[in-house]
């Protein structure tokens, strides 16, 4: 699945080369608090066990896997929620039968969101449902993890 998330991004990064800021060591957008499916905490846990036992999480207010220049050390394995940080956004309010957009304040620069085509955005929702239909295959339906509470040292 991550796959499938990377190749729409890249193309999306692609369509929005000119107004995107991220680059390696960009942070804004990788704040504390962040939680994730606890599928996605597992396949963090297998992958970087080493790093979780041993290595200490960044300083309170910042991702916890963020490295002293801002990078982050478990990237080929980022949650669902980084690999598409800094792109267009866009959802489905049903309360309020809206649609809605938003992209990080360091890449607002370039045409309105508003006037953005639907395709030149990524959509919320059907990667979400496909996190929570493996999230129940899994055994922790709704379970969400703090990234910060993976370390041991934390």
């Amino acid at each position: 699945m991550h796959a499938e998330v990377d190749a729409r991004a890249s193309q999306l990064a692609a369509l929005h080369g000119a107004r995107l800021q991220c680059r390696r060591g960009c942070s804004a957008c990788c704040v504390d608090g962040i939680t994730v499916f606890a599928v996605e905490a597992e396949r963090i846990r297998a992958q970087h066990a080493e790093l979780l036992a041993r290595g200490a999480p960044h300083s309170s207010g910042a991702c916890a896997f963020l490295d002293a220049e801002g990078a982050c050390r478990v990237y080929a394995d980022r949650p669902y929620v980084c690999r598409t940080q800094g792109l267009p956004l866009r959802w489905l309010d049903e309360e309020r039968a809206a649609e809605l957009r938003d992209i990080c304040p360091l890449n607002e620069a370039g045409e309105p969101l508003e006037s953005l085509p639907a395709s030149a955005c990524w959509t919320l929702g059907e990667t979400e449902a496909r996190l929570a239909e493996l999230q129940r295959e899994f055994g922790a339906e709704g379970e969400r993890v703090a990234l910060r509470a993976l370390f041991a040292s934390d």
